[in-house]
């Protein structure tokens, strides 16, 4: 496990609605009433990182559905330096007036829309603790979550979470997190061993399952996960859900195998934007048309 400072990003989630209802969405979304973040409960999460080094993101479901997300954006940029803003979303249909807002606020975007075939989700809701029973081996794969390691902490109305998943179970099973308050982000594993014990054994993140295409219809959910949210969730209400089987799988599919600029740049013109890359890898949106290669070595001849 890693501890929440050595972590590039921490997630502001402000909602969990979105456009799109890919499988396995990785905030449940299907499978709840969707929740937005109110006006004063984001001050209180972006006032909490103002002194975080990393990014700071605001993330959904699709945060620019948000009813406020102007307001949202004005509020981040006078607490925290563009440089330290990131904004996860998919640039969805009739937002393109937000563009220059998205500009002006973010110095990162991760954008993906989901209609390739080829983008994967991996199935949250089956639950380790009923494929590795004995406690000792599941706590050792819990550790190792790649996940964890790779992914971010989140801040939802429910509070703080070591993990963005942890976070999404939590508005499930309706658990409250850690207080938002000023240097929450400096505990270490030792200081979230109940968050794990809660929700980990829940998720199957830490193992190697197949994945289902994001344009598929189904969440895959184990038996348990099943009967503690059949009463409740919508998606299961309507059939959409497929039991596990229980079984690993040698080789999970990559849960995107294109990663190219290319794609996101195409998605980010249809709000007359284009991206570039910044030294530390991640995608910075500007207004108007990119500049050719020609016109990026001889910008003194055209201006900047």
């Amino acid at each position: 496990m890693r501890s929440l400072i050595d972590m590039d990003t921490i997630q502001i989630e402000i909602t969990n609605a979105c456009p799109n209802a890919c499988a396995n969405c990785t905030r449940f979304g299907q499978h709840m009433k969707p929740f937005f973040m109110s006006f004063e409960q984001f001050k209180e999460a972006v006032d909490s990182m103002v002194d975080y080094p990393k990014m700071t993101g605001m993330m959904g479901g699709e945060p620019l559905i948000h009813p406020e997300f102007p307001k949202f954006c004005e509020y981040m940029l006078s607490k925290i330096p563009r440089e330290r803003l990131g904004l996860w979303s998919i640039f969805p249909h009739g937002y393109e007036d937000y563009a220059e807002i998205i500009c002006k606020t973010f110095n990162y975007v991760f954008i993906n829309d989901h209609t390739r075939a080829d983008i994967y989700h991996h199935p949250f809701l089956v639950g380790i603790q009923e494929i590795v029973p004995d406690r000792r081996a599941m706590f050792a794969y819990i550790n190792n979550c790649s996940f964890q390691h790779s992914w971010s902490a989140s801040i939802n109305p429910n509070g703080a979470f070591f993990c963005e998943i942890a976070a999404a179970m939590s508005l499930l099973f309706n658990v409250k997190g850690w207080p938002v308050q000023e240097g929450w982000w400096w505990r270490t594993p030792k200081d979230f061993a109940e968050q794990i014990e809660r929700f980990c054994p829940h998720c199957g993140g830490a193992l190697p399952l197949k994945r289902r295409s994001s344009l598929e219809a189904f969440d895959d959910i184990s038996p348990l996960n099943f009967e503690l949210l059949k009463k409740t969730s919508p998606k299961i209400h309507q059939g959409q859900v497929k039991v596990h089987d229980l079984k690993l799988t040698d080789c999970p599919e990559p849960l995107a195998a294109y990663k190219d600029l290319a794609y996101r740049d195409k998605i980010a013109s249809r709000y007359g934007m284009y991206l570039t890359i910044t030294p530390n890898g991640f995608w910075e949106p500007h207004m108007g048309t990119k500049p050719t290669p020609l016109m990026t070595k001889f910008k003194d001849w055209y201006g900047e």
